[in-house]
């Protein structure tokens, strides 16, 4: 496999030569910024497999920063926290952070994180034939991992919303507990408090829904069960 790119977005000088150094010798090209201009000049130049972003940064915060990188790109993005307080996962989950860390971490934990969040955005590698399954005339691809609408034009989603995605369409009409899809979608970096997943939910609704209104209802909430896919799906 060709050599991983990362992009550490951290203020902090140490921090971020360290991070550089330790993540270099596991055998990754690093790149690094110390705020958010000096990262809009790299990704001009070149295109991360994924970004460390620190959300404590001068001038441009990270919550403003993700939110921005989202809006043009699908790169995984793992957010560095300083205090690990829940309001800060949860409003970088909100916008569109894969992943998040809080501060002080161990390095290797770090290094786990970014290996499982670019598995999942790599998604399975086996040589099977294309399975592309429609429901409610949206056409997801599991293989290409792409969702296209009703007129057949792409759906820009992040991988942690397309794992979502793939869980529900496999399993349709089926109550799938929050512990099951944070068990599918995120494995062992998941903890028993993680909100990942409505979160996650939340901004797949959002997304259906900006294609046609209906679609927000297409995922249903069970009360005490966790959710489910309310559509039909059939193989192409």
């Amino acid at each position: 496999m060709a050599q991983r790119t990362l992009l550490i977005v951290e203020d902090d000088r140490e921090i971020r030569a360290l991070l550089s150094d330790f993540l270099a010798r596991e055998g990754y090209e690093v790149l690094a910024a110390e705020d958010g201009a000096a990262m809009d000049r790299i990704i001009a130049a070149a295109r991360p497999d994924l970004v460390v972003l620190d959300l404590m940064l001068p001038g441009e915060d990270g919550l403003s920063i993700c939110r921005r990188l989202r809006s043009r790109s699908a790169v995984p993005i793992l957010m560095l926290t300083a205090r690990g307080e829940e309001i800060d996962r949860i409003l970088g989950l909100e916008m569109g952070a894969d992943d998040y860390l809080p501060k002080p971490f161990n390095p290797r934990e770090l290094l786990a994180r970014i290996r499982a969040v670019l598995r999942r955005a790599d998604g399975a590698a086996a040589a099977a034939p294309a399975r592309r399954l429609a429901f409610a005339d949206f056409v997801a691809d599991l293989d290409a991992r792409s969702l296209s609408t009703p007129a057949g034009a792409p759906l820009e989603l992040t991988s942690a919303e397309f794992e979502l995605l793939a869980c529900f369409v496999e399993r349709p009409k089926r109550v799938l507990s929050r512990d099951q899809l944070l068990d599918w979608t995120r494995g062992r970096t998941a903890d028993p408090f993680d909100r990942t997943i409505d979160v996650s939910v939340s901004r797949l609704r959002r997304k259906l829904a900006s294609v046609d209104p209906q679609a927000a209802q297409l995922i249903k909430t069970v009360r005490n069960g966790g959710y489910l896919l309310a559509a039909d799906v059939r193989t192409l």
